[in-house]
């Protein structure tokens, strides 16, 4: 345990981070998951919108300081190639 007024107080502020980080974490999980299931249908607004959402969220998260700015650039991309790439292609035989 702390010994320190100061170290008390870093011991506060690192949960009270740590308990906002996982809020801000599962929000984003549960926000890509939606797009997952969108990229899934054939809808093209319903995907640029989730894909959108997204992409403001992991902005706002970055901004903020919860993920690294790289990261959020990182899975921008991702989400775009996904959406830019064709429907699931038949396998070919």
């Amino acid at each position: 345990m702390p010994h320190t007024e100061s170290a008390w107080k870093r011991l506060r502020q690192a949960d009270k981070r740590r308990r906002r980080n996982r809020v801000v974490a599962k929000q984003l999980r549960e926000k890509r998951k939606v797009l997952t299931e969108a990229l899934k249908g054939t809808d093209e607004a319903a995907k640029t919108k989730e894909v959108k959402t997204v992409q403001q969220a992991l902005d706002r998260a970055a901004s903020k300081g919860y993920i690294h700015k790289n990261k959020a650039a990182r899975l921008k991309s991702r989400l775009a190639k996904k959406l830019k790439a064709p429907a699931a292609a038949p396998a070919a035989k």
